[in-house]
């Protein structure tokens, strides 16, 4: 009885998603594209995980709503899961960077398909972060300000989609209005202060429930991954785009800070029996276009070089020590005109043939049976 239901449900979302899929604007997807294949999705879902509760003091009185007594659950990430029809045997774990969420990996800004849905059709589970005290998430034990103040043409040089409000020649990232109207209302305050315990802590939490998997991280997320990668051996890879701080180095072998305009990048000593979790397992870091190799003047590029510099350095002590770690600065490879968003620009379908490798090298893309 619940097989037969269960097929039931998943020919009417099939279906559905066949309809949605029909009903695209075909500058979505061109006839005949993969694209236009409908999807079958197995299970889907929400949930909430990690956290803490509070409470205050007192006792709670039924009629004064405002006595005390009373809990708050926060400090947890809220999780978005598709797993498709014949997923592969290890989930995707996709952890947005600093001022985003879990739209990161959703749509393009100009209305294509970004990470989720394309290695859905690569038969991956994915599974979709809001960290704690942001987005979806925004439930926090701390309270913080949220700010209104203008900011937007600052992320556009500091993502390197130009120098506002020039946009760089050949940059993989649309010209039209629209696309930069999306982009930046993709954009979320925190609700709270980050605090990299937190937001790792509930990382690690998701592999408890979940199981092994491999973490997916941009940007700011890319030093809280390393913290929740030595905290879970379930954690069997990390592909890191842009990691941006929060390098981690043994005691002893930590190297001094990078200065750049946009400030000293400084990085993080940790016991050296914690920096050796993170040599046994497959690493790879990607870079996009537009780091200079000189310091600038502009904050908003030369940011990069260090981060960049320091990734190298950072990997090559993890290879020193017998681990795998990899970084792919994508112009050397051939690959030009990338933002710090090389997922979700034009060219993210070759950017996620580069991942799909990866995986494939390092036996990760092992189908469930």
């Amino acid at each position: 009885m619940n097989m037969n239901i269960k097929r039931h449900s998943v020919g009417i979302l099939t279906a559905l998603v066949f309809a949605a899929l029909s009903a695209s604007p075909p500058t979505h997807a061109a006839p005949g594209d993969a694209t236009t294949k409908p999807l079958m999705i197995q299970e889907q879902g929400s949930f909430a995980v990690g956290g803490t509760v509070i409470q205050s003091p007192g006792t709670f009185d039924t009629v004064n709503p405002s006595s005390g007594g009373q809990t708050l659950h926060g400090d947890h990430a809220r999780v978005f899961y598709q797993v498709p029809v014949n997923a592969r045997k290890l989930p995707l774990v996709m952890w947005h960077g600093f001022g985003q969420f879990s739209k990161t990996w959703e749509t393009t800004a100009d209305g294509r398909e970004g990470y989720q849905k394309l290695f859905r059709r690569r038969h991956f589970a994915t599974y979709l972060i809001d960290q704690p005290r942001r987005g979806t998430a925004g439930r926090g034990t701390i309270g913080g300000a949220v700010s209104a103040t203008p900011d937007e043409q600052r992320w556009f040089n500091t993502f390197r989609v130009g120098v506002w409000p020039e946009y760089f020649p050949g940059v993989q990232f649309s010209r039209s209005k629209e696309a930069l109207e999306q982009y930046f209302r993709s954009m979320t305050p925190d609700t709270g202060p980050i605090d990299v315990k937190v937001t790792s802590d509930a990382v690690s939490a998701l592999f408890d429930k979940i199981g092994p998997g491999i973490l997916v991280t941009h940007s700011h997320s890319g030093g809280m991954g390393w913290l929740a990668a030595m905290k879970n051996p379930r954690v069997r890879a990390v592909v890191s785009y842009e990691p941006g701080s929060g390098f981690v180095f043994p005691e002893g072998e930590v190297p001094p800070a990078m200065a750049s305009s946009a400030g000293a990048l400084e990085p993080v000593a940790i016991p050296p029996s914690e920096f050796m979790k993170l040599t046994r397992i497959p690493i790879i870091i990607y870079y996009g276009d537009f780091i200079p190799k000189e310091p600038i003047a502009n904050p908003g590029q030369d940011g990069w070089r260090v981060r960049l510099a320091m990734a190298k350095l950072w990997t090559e002590t993890i290879n020193r020590h017998g681990g795998d770690a990899k970084v792919v600065h994508l112009p050397e490879s051939g690959i030009r005109g990338n933002t710090h968003f090389p997922f979700s620009d034009l060219n993210n379908v070759q950017i996620a043939d580069l991942m799909s490798k990866f995986l494939a090298e390092k036996h990760l893309d092992s189908p469930a049976n």
